[in-house]
């Protein structure tokens, strides 16, 4: 059974929105064996220019299930999001047991007959080695503009510490900083 934490921004949430999430969402746990436990985490999020965003996270132990959608139906995106899942499961599925196994010890997550397997093999393709330049984080937003990347890597001059900076599908940027 799943257990769900719907929440929403700029917008209510009504019985039937909740219970539209709460069906379509309940369909990935034909995926899971009975006693797996989970907890879904929807955040539902409505736009000025009346785009809906749909954000899923499910966390299972030390793997993170995350799927988003914007568009401009709210319905449509809790379709697309929920397909999405269930992509991830079916071709990550020996992945994900596989790193749930070495950090819970107990039997597997998924139930062996509903999924179909895909190996894909995932090959890097490419090494690039980068020297990482201590500064600011207005000179990191410049570079980032400059060199017409998704994300950049650097050193905060201030602490010293490795950050990403990194364009977000909205457009604006976000930053990982490590602690």
């Amino acid at each position: 059974m799943i257990k769900f934490s719907i929440r929403g921004e700029n917008l209510e949430v009504t019985d039937a929105l909740r219970s539209y999430v709460e069906d379509k969402v309940t369909k990935i746990e034909k995926y899971f064996n009975e006693e797996q436990e989970l907890n879904a985490k929807v955040n539902l999020k409505v736009y000025r220019e009346k785009t809906a965003k749909v954000e899923v996270t499910i966390p299972l132990g030390s793997i993170t299930l995350r799927a988003e959608d914007v568009s401009q139906d709210m319905y449509g995106s809790i379709d697309l999001v929920v397909d999405k899942i269930e992509r991830q499961i079916r071709r990550n599925k020996t992945k994900i047991e596989k790193k749930h196994r070495q950090k819970v010890p107990v039997g597997q997550i998924f139930t062996a007959d509903l999924v179909e397997e895909v190996e894909e093999e995932v090959k890097v393709v490419r090494t690039k080695q980068v020297d990482l330049k201590p500064m600011d984080l207005e000179e990191a937003v410049l570079q980032l503009e400059l060199l017409g990347h998704d994300f950049f890597i650097y050193t905060d001059a201030k602490d010293g510490t490795t950050n990403v900076l990194y364009k977000r599908e909205e457009g604006d940027l976000g930053l990982l900083e490590v602690r």
